[in-house]
């Protein structure tokens, strides 16, 4: 149990000192690699570039020439698991789409409505930080462009799918519409595709993948304002007309989502385009509990998204209001939408994030080769140590680091998943994101012989899966514990953790091929712990 020994005290020191420097213990850790560790957690260490670029990078640390090899490369399925999605430019000013989780291209199967939450739980904070965030999120878009105006739809709302929708799309939008209604309060229905009209109407068209990627590379799906369908979109991509930034009052948009996307990204493209349709624009690293965040960890709308959404419809604000009137409508609004949070007044400085951190983070998370996303990652995480950052933004860029370095620098790579680990880990709405980390961290540590320690992995992040309502994350966990279970000699209960896999995969990933591949990447890690 030493590496979940050793995770839980890094926790322990972080939450002691929240703004100040993390030791990790360097004694009775896994081989020696974590020994590295016990330096600052804000401070990133000179780290050499490196060679080419991933979905999610971060710079290495220096490792010893001995420890390379030690174990083998941890496969690249674990990218699609860490963060749902890689981030692209987009031509003209969309919210980012999320990107591909490596979609499969078989038909879709009955979701699973009943094994989830009803609402994924988060805190929310005081009036005061939900104005200050609604106002950042509302009133600049994710390219940095500030918008003159606040804008949404007025009045009532339908949202309809096009084309030939996939199996269970009609089933996930109508679970989506009744909790926009019942939570967020908005004024929507579901309609048939044949009823819709282009006034006041948010359209679900599923385009084929390879027709998406040619278009706008990388994204998994997107919403476009003022088109009704994809040829509308390919005529005007480059024109004002679908530049949020001309946008005053909604009328309608457009959210293009992949044909063949599996059930789980499907519904997660549907829960994330239609908010960003419906209410705010940009993306902020540096907010723990929503999916209007860049790191794609959450996958469903929660508690924060729905007060937001809600807050964006109250009937104290109306398109077109400057960002000085809405402030002074939501000073009315927020206190009746949530009463425990008090008035509105000045709310605590987070500190602004500075344009080269979203930058460093985008070139680490985007295209381009391995070394140069290292460097990215690199620089973000060293802007947030002169920021003196330990929030999400921290976090965040030590993950990409790890994910960067899971192939050719297994050391850096348990360095920063436990950096990682132990930010998010004292961060109130950050239980996805520590899930995560452990899911990778598990993964090696079945790689390397430590059964024991994998499965402690697994079962303190299984709740927190299931919170998030990630099906995908939840099948891949059981996988890890069936197969650790395996090494320890138990098979009865690894036959049991496979059978808990497989009824979340067919949810998460799609198809049989793709459950089947899953299932043989996490069985070759345990093959290497038994080598």
């Amino acid at each position: 149990m030493r590496l979940y020994r050793l995770l839980t005290a890094a926790a322990r020191a972080d939450k002691a000192q929240a703004a100040g420097s993390l030791r990790l213990p360097a004694q009775g850790t896994l081989h020696s690699l974590l020994t590295e560790q016990d330096g600052p957690a804000h401070a990133a260490r000179p780290m050499p570039p490196h060679r080419s670029r991933d979905c999610h990078g971060v710079k290495p640390v220096a490792i010893k020439r001995q420890d390379k090899g030690r174990i083998k490369a941890l496969p690249v399925f674990l990218a699609a698991l860490s963060l749902a999605a890689c981030t692209t430019t987009m031509p003209i000013d969309t919210p980012t789409a999320r990107a591909s989780s490596s979609a499969v291209d078989l038909p879709l199967t009955e979701n699973l409505p009943a094994r989830f939450a009803a609402v994924p739980s988060s805190r929310l904070g005081t009036n005061s930080e939900l104005a200050r965030d609604f106002t950042e999120l509302s009133f600049n878009l994710e390219s940095g462009r500030t918008l003159p105006w606040f804008s949404r739809f007025e009045g009532p709302i339908t949202v309809s799918l096009k084309g030939a929708a996939p199996s269970g799309a009609a089933r996930e939008l109508q679970s989506l519409v009744s909790r926009l209604r019942n939570e967020a309060g908005i004024n929507i229905t579901a309609v048939d595709g044949a009823k819709a009209t282009a006034g006041n109407s948010i359209f679900i068209e599923f385009v084929p993948k390879r027709v998406m990627n040619a278009a706008v590379p990388n994204a998994a799906c997107f919403v476009v304002p003022n088109v009704t369908s994809w040829q509308d979109y390919k005529d005007n991509r480059r024109g004002a007309k679908v530049d949020w930034a001309t946008v005053r009052q909604r009328t309608h948009a457009t959210v293009f989502i992949p044909a063949e996307a599996a059930p789980q990204e499907l519904r997660d493209c549907l829960h994330e385009e239609t908010a960003q349709g419906l209410g705010p624009l940009n993306d902020l690293f540096r907010l723990p509990d929503t999916v209007f965040n860049d790191d794609n960890f959450h996958t469903v709308l929660t508690r924060f998204d729905m007060t937001m959404l809600k807050a964006t419809y109250a009937p104290e604000l109306h398109s077109g209001m400057s960002q000085p009137e809405a402030f002074a409508a939501l000073a009315r609004a927020l206190p009746r939408i949530n009463p425990a949070g008090g008035a509105v007044g000045r709310a605590p400085d987070v500190g602004s994030t500075p344009k080269g951190f979203v930058a460093a983070l985008q070139r680490a998370i985007g295209a381009g080769s391995l070394g140069s996303r290292k460097a990215g990652a690199r620089e973000a995480i060293a802007i947030a140590a002169s920021q003196g950052w330990n929030d999400t933004r921290m976090g965040f860029a030590w993950f990409a680091l790890g994910r960067l370095s899971v192939n050719d620098e297994p050391a850096v790579a348990v360095q920063a998943f436990t950096r990682a680990s132990a930010i998010y880990r004292q961060i109130p709405g950050a239980g996805i994101q520590a899930a995560h980390v452990d899911m990778q961290l598990a993964a090696y540590a079945l790689s390397t012989g430590q059964a024991q320690d994998a499965i402690a992995l697994v079962n303190h992040s299984l709740d927190a899966a299931l919170k998030g309502q990630n099906a995908a994350l939840m099948a891949t966990l059981y996988l890890i514990r069936a197969e650790a279970y395996t090494q320890l000699g138990l098979q009865g209960e690894a036959q049991q953790a496979r059978l808990d896999s497989e009824n979340w995969a067919r949810y998460g990933f799609g198809s049989d091929a793709a459950m089947r591949q899953r299932a043989a990447e996490v069985a070759s890690l345990a093959r290497q712990g038994r080598g």
